[in-house]
């Protein structure tokens, strides 16, 4: 409450589990009983997550800022009876949709002592009561039923099992084993601030768990919040999205220029990224690394630069695991510079996060690494990514049978995304199946490289490419609210409506540069002809993002079709 660390030892958290566990048992839930959360990243989610376990149940996130509409339908689909939320907010959510829920008979709220409570009720319980419903797991038991965000319909629940996550933890901490281990001066640790309703922390944190790592919980992503928690814990690895990345980095950029040294940490940002693919060109014995002057450069810039880009995570961080969608080569190249080793995963809810990542001492920037020890990966004719290995799911939750759906085909899960193995094994994610534009060319286009380098820009939040059945590509571009703060700082331009704004001269001048930039990556028939800026931002709460922030394209492409059509009257 007064925003210090409180420690907890794993003895206490193994005792507050086992007294949780028992609680749950007392209030008369059943092995195999679904119960929900919906709560930001703390340590009560983590809790009552191994308390369920503990207890044979199966947990179904919700994600914190869920609709009443999106957390109704994942009670009702999942057959949840007890949901548990962190805030008075939440609870009222959930209370309103109560009469639909008849199966739900139990409902607890994090901030008013609800897991206190639960112990107490446990208290004449002998740690044999919840012995006996650990004995009845096995591999094969599901664990969690996580629900799919979805760009469009209605989210699907993806059955995990206990297997699964075995299989994708110990996997990644054998294949990650300087980042689980720590290779560094300072004992491996790490800030958990990204969604435990995401499968990709809920990974991250049993992961931790299981190698005997410091595990933080930091419930905020606002940037002021996250980095004051950094800078507190000090953590030794990252679990990031690029987003979380590029913030930084554009941060650090801004503050440069406020200083009248853009010109400088530019400079420094060059010497960082070819000093990475320096040191990646001589783990791949393809060239000899870096030189005597770049080294000298690069120490030049360390006490400028890059030391304060690692003081803004921390100071002691010396890996990141990055997941969620590419990071690009130019930015880990920079993070590799400045002494942050980027790990970059590749997976999806259905494959318990991380399918492949980045092998220690081998790195191939842009690429998204190796299969996980036991992975298989497979590129079908038709370039679509096929995944096999012990952590991919047993299938969709079928809410009538109360069962899990089988989906793979021959042992083997078609993930929707499209991709290419190199001669060494390593993956490269190349864009979405079914995101693919077809102009009235009959040109294949894939979006995800144009709109990843783009939202890379500091200006830039979102972008979707548009262009289907037409004759050429077109961009719907919205600004990013701390990075056009500073613009405008820096140009004397506050002040001026949003609605002006997005025509300003320069400001466009300064985007067509960037998409200039993009266009490089493809062909003159895949490049970005006309773009338009939008005076709001793509979020969750207009319909437009999911909450793993990827883009609702159907749902842009109706809500801005006249600002689409208009490029094309032009």
């Amino acid at each position: 409450p007064d925003g210090s660390w409180q420690d907890v030892s794993a003895a206490e958290f193994a005792a507050e589990v086992l007294a949780v566990a028992k609680g749950l048992i007392a209030e008369g839930l059943r092995g195999g009983d679904r119960i929900a959360i919906m709560a930001r990243t703390t340590y009560e989610w983590t809790l009552l997550d191994f308390a369920a376990w503990a207890a044979g149940l199966v947990t179904v996130p919700i994600y914190p800022t869920s609709s009443a509409f999106q957390a109704r339908w994942i009670l009702q689909d999942s057959g949840a009876v007890a949901c548990a939320v962190e805030t008075a907010d939440q609870g009222r959510i959930i209370s309103q949709e109560r009469k639909q829920l008849p199966g739900l008979t139990h409902l607890w709220q994090f901030d008013t002592g609800a897991l206190g409570r639960l112990k107490k009720l446990g208290q004449h319980l002998t740690d044999n009561a919840v012995a006996e419903r650990r004995a009845t797991l096995e591999p094969e038991t599901p664990a969690t039923l996580i629900y799919t965000s979805g760009t469009t319909g209605r989210p699907k629940g993806c059955v995990l099992t206990h297997g699964n996550f075995f299989a994708e933890v110990d996997n990644a901490i054998e294949l990650l084993h300087p980042v689980f281990k720590s290779v560094s001066k300072y004992p491996a640790s790490t800030l958990l601030f990204l969604p435990l309703s995401h499968v990709f922390g809920r990974m991250v944190a049993i992961g931790c768990l299981r190698a005997r790592v410091r595990l933080g919980h930091a419930p905020s992503i606002q940037t002021e919040d996250l980095l004051a928690d950094l800078a507190g814990f000090k953590p030794s690895f990252l679990l990031a999205i690029p987003y979380v990345l590029e913030k930084v980095y554009n941060t650090g950029r801004a503050t440069a220029e406020k200083m009248g040294r853009a010109s400088s940490f530019d400079r420094a940002a060059r010497i960082a990224q070819r000093y990475g693919q320096a040191v990646e060109a001589a783990e791949h014995g393809t060239g000899p690394g870096p030189g005597l002057g770049l080294r000298a450069a690069r120490a030049l810039y360390d006490p400028l630069v890059y030391r304060r880009i690692r003081a803004a995570l921390g100071g002691h961080v010396r890996y990141a695991i990055c997941g969620g969608s590419p990071l690009g080569r130019r930015l880990a190249a920079f993070y590799a510079g400045a002494g942050i080793e980027i790990f970059e995963g590749y997976g999806l809810t259905e494959t318990t996060a991380a399918a492949t990542v980045t092998p220690p001492l081998k790195p191939r920037l842009g690429t998204v690494g190796w299969p996980l020890p036991g992975t298989a990966v497979r590129i079908a004719g038709d370039g679509e990514v096929l995944l096999s290995g012990g952590q991919v799911f047993q299938g969709y939750w079928d809410a009538e049978r109360a069962v899990s759906v089988p989906v793979l085909d021959g042992g083997w899960f078609a993930t929707g995304d499209l991709g290419a193995l190199d001669e060494d094994g390593y993956l490269t994610i190349t864009g979405r199946k079914k995101d693919i534009i077809i102009t009235s060319g009959g040109k294949n286009v894939t979006p995800a490289p144009l709109e990843d380098w783009l939202r890379a820009h500091p200006l830039v939040s979102q972008c979707m490419v548009a262009g289907d059945n037409r004759s050429f590509i077109t961009a719907l571009i919205t600004l990013e609210a701390d990075g056009l703060a500073h613009w405008c700082r820096m140009r004397k331009k506050q002040g001026i409506p949003m609605r002006e704004l997005v025509h300003d001269e320069e400001l466009r001048t300064t985007l067509q540069r960037a998409v200039d930039e993009a266009n490089r990556l493809v062909s003159r028939a895949e490049s970005i002809r006309k773009f338009t800026v939008l005076p709001v931002d793509f979020t969750e709460e207009s319909g437009h993002l999911t909450p793993s922030l990827k883009l609702k394209r159907a749902a842009i492409a109706r809500d801005f079709a006249d600002e689409i059509e208009a490029l094309y009257r032009k």
